[in-house]
Parts: structure tokens; sequence; C-alpha cells
């Protein structure tokens, strides 16, 4: 995947930022939307997502989670404006998302996108830099974000350099410094081992809670769904719709000790109760397509 859209980040980097929505506004919607893609050669049309409808509420934590191929990650391209919907209409502060990243909106894959030719420094600093914003007000912002990350003392260090879970921290870095106020978040530590993905998450809660940004993280993983969300919705096999939408009700000052509460087993005792026949269906049709 192109670093430039793996790390993808819009928000502020030059000029002044459109001014928010009412705090009573949802600050991303989505209404009756659907997406399906065209017909490839010999192939019929694929209805990946849809209808659905979301309401994402100013500074809150809402993960995805669903079967492989349900359409999580086509709901996260619609959001941000990295795909367009067949049908509906998504917003985001108010106005209308379509065919580009709004200002506002970043963007992190698991993929790692960071420039191994790049010090981790000028990795943070790369899309400002693009944007030609000030070196002055780039050093402020990389030097903040490399901090809150955890990264600083590694600023002249190099991709190869660092861990998996360090790089991840990287790319959030450098979509950090343009100050999201919607950060979009796709299967980010799906490559780190359980150990690594629970401490990761911390540090994500942190960042949350430091931004105040409003976050949608894609997972497979019901335990991180589950620990780091305010709110989950499981959606079904293709097309995706939600079938239900989880309130956690844990404080804003949560952390992984959350794991060993009996509330957490409920918690995610009540997602996969939902989501194990949805993942049954989408094994079985993954199989039928295999034998045809």
């Amino acid at each position: 995947m192109n670093p430039d859209v793996a790390c993808a980040a819009a928000g502020e980097a030059s000029g002044a930022p459109p001014a928010p929505a009412s705090p009573a506004e949802p600050h991303a919607r989505l209404r009756g939307v659907t997406r399906v893609y065209p017909a490839a050669a010999g192939r019929e049309p694929v209805h990946a997502l849809g209808p659905v409808d979301l309401d994402l509420h100013r500074g809150e934590f809402f993960s995805v989670v669903g079967p492989s191929g349900c359409g999580k990650s086509t709901l996260l391209d619609v959001l941000g404006g990295l795909a367009e919907a067949s049908e509906g209409t998504v917003e985001f502060e108010g106005r209308p998302v379509a065919g580009n990243v709004p200002d506002g909106v970043g963007i992190v894959f698991q993929e790692d996108a960071s420039f191994p030719w790049l010090s981790v420094y000028d990795n943070a600093a790369f899309g400002l830099r693009r944007a030609g914003t000030a070196e002055a007000e780039i050093r402020e912002r990389v030097d903040h974000a490399l901090a809150f990350m955890g990264l600083r003392g590694f600023a002249t260090a190099y991709p190869a350099q660092l861990s998996g879970g360090m790089r991840q921290r990287l790319c959030i870095a450098r979509t950090l410094v343009t100050r999201p106020r919607l950060l979009l978040l796709d299967e980010p530590f799906g490559a780190l081992d359980q150990q690594t993905r629970l401490l990761m998450g911390d540090e994500l809660l942190k960042l949350w809670r430091g931004t105040g940004a409003t976050i949608l993280l894609i997972t497979h993983a019901l335990d991180e769904a589950a620990m780091l969300s305010d709110r989950v919705g499981v959606m079904s096999a293709r097309p995706g719709v939600f079938l239900d939408v989880v309130s956690t009700g844990w404080s804003r000052d949560r952390d992984s000790n959350i794991v060993a509460e009996e509330s957490f087993g409920r918690i995610t005792g009540r997602l996969w109760s939902t989501l194990r026949a949805e993942s049954q269906k989408s094994l079985a049709f993954g199989q039928a397509a295999v034998l045809q």
C-alpha cells in the first residue's frame, strides 16, 4: 500500500480548520449507506456493505467487529472519504463526505507505512512538510507527537531499528501531528502479539483522552474492542449491517486492567454470541467459493 495512503491524514496542516459542529450534533453520521463493487470479468457485482445507519458522538471511542469480508474496512473507507457510497449520505461535522479525506480526519491502517530511508523525526514530519507548514511549527508538532507516543528518544533512529509496535506508534504519530478530530483506525495492531496489543491499547486510550478526538476502530479482536470502546458495533456477514451495538459502560480513565473484571467477560460473551453465527456464514460462503 502507498505510504501516503496507508498513513493518511487530513487536517489543518495549513490554514484554519472549519468551524466544528454543535456538540449536540453527531460528529459523523451515515444514513442508508451501501457500497456495491462493480462486477469483475465473469463475476457478479459485490454488495459489500449496508444499508448502514451510524451516529458517532463527539469524543467517543467506537469499535466495529464482524466476520472477515463483512465490509468493516469498506465502512471505514466510505466514512474517511477514500471510497464513495453507492447509496446513502455520509457527513463529518455536518458536511458531506465524498471522494476525498475531509479536513480533520486522520486514518491509520495495519500495514507498516513508514519510509525506511527517513528517520523517525522526518517520517513524522513528512506530511506537514509536504503541506508547506513552517519548520518551527513542524518542530513543535513533531516533538509533541513523538513525546506523546513514547518515541522522542528515537527521533534520529530509522524504522528498521524499531520494533513492530514502535513502527505502528510512529505511523500514529505521523497522523497525530495533523491534529485530527476524527481518527479512523483499521486493524492498527493486527500484526502484533496479544501482550503488545494490550499495551498498545493502553497507549491508544491515553492518546484518546489527551487529544479529545473521536475514534472509530476496526478490529477482529473482541477483547480489544471490549477494552477500548465506549460502544461496539457488531456487523453481519456480507453485506455488512449492524446487528447489535453494545455500550460497555467503562469510565474514561480505563486501561487494560479491566480485562480481569467480571463485566469484561459478559461484554465479550455478548459480542461473540451475536458474531458466532455470522462468522459461520462467512466461513461457509468462503468454502463454497473455493469449491466453485
